[in-house]
């Protein structure tokens, strides 16, 4: 387990929270390999239907630990491009993206500053919950830099292009509530990991086949897909879900109004 980053898992919702909170989560080379480890280990982990994913501390996580990854030679592996989904990534890249590509529904709870590639980790969760005075901000103009940890997978499905250029232009910090009213986040609350875990608890308590199913079909299918695939796509997810165990365990659970017996689904195999 990486010194930078704790996974723990409780009634199949697995926690990874970043822990180097004495610097507000500043990525480093260690914690930029440290989160890439623990998406691995989540992925790996049976019975996981949902992951929250928080920083302890004051924040969190404020960027680029600038004066750390300045003193070495390309500490994250920026130039080391490997295979996800069909196209390659960087490491750099890996700890925004790698959370999109776990089957199950990821949810960020944010709070004090989500600056740079903190916020690009953020965009990498499915649902993001902000307190109000978080501060936010694509900072990496400030820097001399453009951003480059999978901004251009995620940020395109959340603003239009215009806002999207404004805040990468300016480096303009945004609070949590002004990043809601621009779509940055999901939403708000004054605690945002208590309202993150609830969250998770009533996404963990739905059949796992369904929610995969959903997180499937938006992720391959918004912001300009093919409409014929996509229709294609709704069929053929629907047809592998009915009748089966775990849709026949949603009815009973919804008639009864028990909590559902459901059945995990199996790991992805590890990755080579």
């Amino acid at each position: 387990m990486s010194d930078r980053v704790r996974v723990a898992v409780e009634d199949h919702v697995a926690t990874v929270t970043l822990t180097r909170g004495d610097k507000h989560n500043a990525l480093d080379g260690a914690m930029f390999q440290g989160l890439v480890a623990a998406a691995a280990e989540v992925a790996q982990a049976p019975g996981v239907r949902v992951a929250v994913l928080h920083g302890e501390g004051k924040s969190f996580c404020s960027g680029l630990d600038i004066a750390s990854l300045m003193s070495g030679n390309d500490p994250v592996g920026m130039q080391a491009l490997v295979e996800r989904g069909g196209h390659k990534s960087n490491l750099a890249q890996r700890v925004a993206t790698d959370w999109l590509d776990l089957p199950f529904p990821v949810i960020a709870a944010l709070h004090g500053n989500v600056f740079g590639g903190g916020l690009q980790i953020a965009l990498g969760a499915d649902i993001r919950i902000a307190a109000p005075d978080a501060k936010l901000s694509v900072m990496e103009a400030k820097w001399g830099l453009v951003p480059d940890m999978g901004i251009t997978s995620t940020l395109p499905k959340l603003v239009p292009i215009d806002v999207a250029k404004e805040l990468t232009f300016t480096a303009k910090v945004v609070s949590g509530a002004e990043a809601d009213a621009l779509g940055l986040v999901t939403r708000t609350a004054d605690d945002p990991l208590a309202a993150a875990q609830e969250l998770a608890r009533e996404i963990a308590g739905r059949s796992p086949d369904a929610v995969r199913a959903a997180k499937k079909l938006y992720e391959e299918t918004w912001n300009g897909a093919d409409a014929h695939a996509a229709l294609q796509l709704e069929t053929d997810l629907q047809v592998g879900l009915l009748g089966s165990p775990n849709q026949i365990a949603a009815v009973t659970a919804g008639m009864t109004k028990q909590p559902g017996e459901f059945t995990d689904p199996d790991p992805a195999p590890a990755a080579s």
